[in-house]
């Protein structure tokens, strides 16, 4: 999710009233009793919440009852220990509690219970997010086709980098911010199915979005600049990227930085609309799982409506966007992910038989930077596929020694002398 700002707290009791008649059941009623189940629930669709307004907004609807069944499984979210499916077992929803290192634990530990059968299931991940300006709107629905840990980097304080340096974010090994990173970590980028996503665009498509006049009067100072027209159209259905950041981070410098973070770490194709918390980890524990055949990976879903602007327009400052305007998209993007999302929902349901029960044939790469499903990925570094190199000489190769200052003039003196080499200069 996208945590709340000062003011979204403020709202919240008015947003709940807003959502009550979505959100009448509870997960605290009476259990089915689950524990002589002779075989695993097996789900067409699991819906990943990140806190408790996401969620709610699914239950008490018309379309499915997600508390027909609450099942408590090991390695849950102390605060939401329970999976709740349909008695049906068709559709389940669990709720990861927010931050990177939640939803992985969570996730995991769904998708390595043997309560379930997920060799089938679409991973439906739908939660509110920041948006770029450039790109969207508040209340606006966005799938991604990259999701991208934008704050796996070197940080230094804006007063401490280079006056020629327009950011403290720099990739790790290199040193300066606009090169690709050269220490990778495997979750920076990953990469879902795009043909699959478009399906997804084509059902929230057909939902009449909610909207409100305190966010259409805030969005509408946006009209002021024209890099931001966009944020002046009332909500849509796009397809964007998400970035991931357990830092609650808001203003024009940093959101500049990391849409050039998506841009660089996705070889160009990225475009960065959507601020999560989440979504890399949890795709990485989605994707562990499909390395043992516990999942499809290419059945994974991101969608994120847009609560909040990532900077603000003309006239507003930086500080005062973030915790003193109440920009007024957090109701709408809470109700919007139902009215979006359950057209999804039912549209994998209604064509399972004819579509969804043998998979999307996706059209790109799906996966991560490392190629751990196979594959080559179209972004990142040959040399980082797994497989194209033999993990076992990483084993035998000789460490750096030395600080990080020197590491770094080590890679940038490489760099220098490849360059040189280039243009026939002996070096």
């Amino acid at each position: 999710m996208r945590g709340f700002s000062l003011v979204n707290l403020a709202f919240t009791a008015a947003a709940a009233t807003n959502l009550l008649p979505f959100s009448a059941a509870t997960p605290l009623v009476t259990r089915n009793n689950v524990s002589k189940r002779s075989s695993p629930i097996a789900p067409k669709v699991v819906i990943i919440s990140m806190f408790e307004p996401e969620a709610a907004v699914w239950w008490g609807i018309d379309e499915f009852d997600l508390l027909g069944q609450n099942i408590t499984i090991p390695g849950l979210s102390p605060l939401f220990p329970e999976v709740h499916c349909t008695a049906s077992g068709e559709v389940c929803q669990i709720i990861t509690g927010e931050s990177e290192i939640n939803a992985a634990t969570t996730v995991s530990a769904l998708v390595l219970s043997p309560e379930f059968d997920l060799t089938k299931t679409y991973f439906f991940v739908a939660g509110i997010a920041g948006v770029n300006p450039k790109v969207g709107t508040l209340a606006s629905v966005t799938f991604a086709k990259y999701a991208v840990q934008v704050a796996l980097q070197y940080e230094f304080d804006m007063r401490d980098i280079p006056s020629n340096f327009t950011t403290g974010y720099i990739p790790f090994g290199v040193d300066s911010p606009d090169l690709y990173p050269q220490n990778i970590y495997g979750t920076e980028v990953f990469e879902l199915n795009e043909a699959l996503r478009d399906i997804a665009i084509s059902f929230a498509s057909t939902a009449t979005l909610n909207d409100s006049t305190t966010s259409q009067a805030y969005r509408a100072l946006y009209a002021q600049e024209a890099a931001y027209a966009v944020a002046a159209q009332p909500p849509s259905v796009l397809g964007c990227d998400v970035a991931t950041s357990d830092v609650y981070y808001s203003g024009t410098h940093l959101s500049e930085a990391f849409e050039n973070t998506t841009r660089i770490w996705t070889n160009g194709s990225g475009v960065y609309c959507a601020t999560a918390e989440e979504d890399n980890a949890t795709l990485e524990a989605i994707l562990r799982a499909a390395k043992m055949n516990l999942t499809d990976y290419s059945r994974a879903i991101v969608m994120r409506t847009a609560s909040d602007f990532d900077r603000p327009p003309p006239g507003i400052s930086e500080i005062q966007n973030l915790l003193y305007a109440h920009q007024g998209g957090f109701p709408p993007a809470i109700r919007n992910i139902y009215l979006a999302g359950v057209k999804v929902v039912t549209g994998i349901l209604e064509g399972w038989e004819s579509t969804f029960e043998k998979g999307i044939k996706a059209p790109n790469y799906v996966g991560d930077i490392f190629a751990t499903l196979g594959g080559e990925p179209d972004y990142g570094q040959p040399a980082d596929f797994i497989t194209k190199r033999d993990l076992s000489l990483r084993a035998t190769k000789p460490a750096f020694q030395g600080n990080l200052r020197m590491k770094r003039a080590m890679v940038s003196a490489k760099r220098r002398a490849a360059a040189a080499r280039a243009l026939g200069i002996e070096v």
